[in-house]
């Protein structure tokens, strides 16, 4: 839960008050001494309990308790066990946060009205999860990927409704190609773990170094390729778009990510042509949206590239498309100046954009960082608090790593390390994996064959769901896995056990 300091605060009265130590806080919230200031927000690392319950009052009926709270009479009927719609004043009821149908058949009709004379506008297939918002005697009210409503008969599904005891979250999983032999294509872990996914971002597009306006495709693939993916998201209802990024143009570096930009950013016209190029290619594929990575920009590029998520937020809005950015993580207004975070206005793109993904894995594992889990709790906990003061909690994604980083402590280098990777490592050098509870974050050490000292902090299933929880906890829509195919397998297992993943629905 999150706390306004007050004036008169100390860290240690407010571990007495909440019931923590005092080093739970300052590790939670990467405090340096002891200095706290009046009006900062702190994370207050306790369980909340989400479960919300609800005493009846005179005049009550079930009906107006639903649309109180925004759920259905039958959720609450489902939920609390009722036999009936009757309802006695001092009565509680335990209120449902999210209700689903999941299909139980192979195959089955979305259509345009509750009943099968209407238009089919959607097949799904066994294990599809559709959120549900309305309901018609045997027919649900369904949201889908596209952000429009069907309807789907009762007999074809199971409906679900729950309470909040776990975790409610949006699983978003970052899509790209084979890396190299160590470090697979997503496409597996995709296919496999389908009903756990909410939405799919296929990291597969850039701007064109040549025509910065212009969207090229990034890497070696066919169309025919990205039109079965969309089939296979659709199908399983999970939302698909593809991600438009500005790095890796080779020679160049971030210098040439930033001219890039610059360039696609410098008038009115040639941002105009890039929104017309992107809507052409959603249009193209029908793809469900777009997520904008842009990483590297001028500080002087700023407003521009404000701007051009406001526009493209307005031409996107118009189609009934969905919007998201990826953008890097900071935790204050400058100064101090942070030339890779601070020309992003939190704020303009945040009003801009239906979901802002937050990139949080540069804690450590850039050059001269030192070793240090590339995303531990209390990094997501700063980070998120500063997110938070600038746009609603519902549109904020905490993008996490499933990878982490070798690091070498006698020559200060660090290579990749994927979650097959440093297993395979500690079992080499019979290294002990330790769970660092600060950080929810695993790690080991260890010395290789030319005496020189490691560290190795990585991610695992553990690790993975505490930061999802840790999510839950802040009171946003969920996390975004950079990236498939490099997770620790038994994640999913865990998700599907202990989170209910959710659809995103606007």
């Amino acid at each position: 839960m999150w706390y306004t300091i007050q004036p008169g605060d100390s860290i240690f009265s407010i571990a007495q008050r909440f019931g923590v130590s005092q080093q739970q806080l300052i590790t939670s919230n990467q405090i340096i001494g002891d200095t706290i200031l009046a009006g900062q927000l702190l994370f207050i690392p306790i369980q909340v309990s989400k479960v919300i319950t609800y005493t009846v009052q005179p005049g009550d009926s079930l009906y107006r308790i639903a649309q109180r709270y925004d759920t259905l009479v039958e959720s609450i009927v489902v939920l609390n066990r009722l036999q009936s719609t009757n309802i006695d004043v001092g009565q509680r009821l335990v209120i449902p946060q999210y209700t689903e149908a999941v299909v139980n058949v192979g195959r089955a009709n979305i259509r345009s009205g509750p009943g099968t004379t209407y238009n089919i506008i959607q097949t799904v297939t066994s294990s599809a999860r559709l959120p549900v918002v309305g309901a018609s005697r045997d027919w649900l009210r369904i949201s889908l990927h596209d952000g429009n409503a069907g309807w789907i008969s009762r007999n074809l599904v199971n409906f679900r409704t729950y309470d909040g005891s776990r975790p409610i979250s949006n699983i978003v999983g970052f899509y790209t190609l084979e890396e190299g032999p160590a470090l697979p294509g997503s496409f597996r872990s995709f296919v496999d773990n389908t009903s756990q996914i909410s939405q799919l971002p296929l990291f597969m597009y850039r701007f064109d170094q040549q025509n910065p306006a212009s969207i090229e495709k990034f890497g070696q693939f066919r169309d025919s390729e990205v039109e079965m993916l969309i089939s296979i998201a659709h199908r399983n209802n999970i939302m698909i778009m593809p991600v438009i990024h500005n790095l890796l143009y080779g020679q160049g570096g971030q210098e040439a990510s930033r001219q890039v930009v610059s360039a696609m950013l410098a008038t009115p016209q040639s941002r105009s042509s890039a929104i017309s190029n992107i809507i052409a290619l959603i249009d193209r594929f029908g793809f469900d949206g777009v997520n904008i990575d842009i990483e590297d920009v001028y500080i002087e590029d700023s407003s521009r590239l404000s701007q051009f998520f406001t526009q493209l937020g307005q031409a996107t809005r118009e189609r009934g498309y969905f919007l998201s950015a990826s953008v890097p993580a900071r935790i204050r207004d400058f100064p101090p100046f942070n030339p890779f975070s601070d020309p992003f206005d939190y704020g303009a793109i945040g009003a801009a954009v239906d979901q802002f993904v937050v990139m949080l894995y540069n804690e450590h594992g850039w050059p001269g960082s030192g070793p240090g889990p590339v995303v531990s709790s209390g990094w997501m906990n700063k980070v998120i608090a500063y997110t938070l003061t600038k746009m609603p909690a519902e549109k904020v994604m905490a993008a996490i790593s499933v990878f982490g980083f070798d690091f070498n402590l006698d020559t200060g280098s660090n290579t990749y390390a994927s979650h097959a990777m440093a297993v395979n490592l500690a079992e080499r050098y019979n290294a002990n994996i330790i769970f660092d509870q600060d950080t929810l974050t695993p790690m080991f050490s260890y010395t290789d064959d030319q005496g020189n000292r490691h560290e190795v902090w990585f991610e695992n299933a553990d690790s993975i769901i505490a930061k999802i929880a840790l999510a839950w906890q802040q009171g946003i829509s969920g996390v975004a896995l950079w990236r498939l195919g490099m997770e620790d397998p038994e994640v999913w297992a865990r998700i599907a056990s202990e989170i209910v993943v959710s659809k995103i629905v606007y």
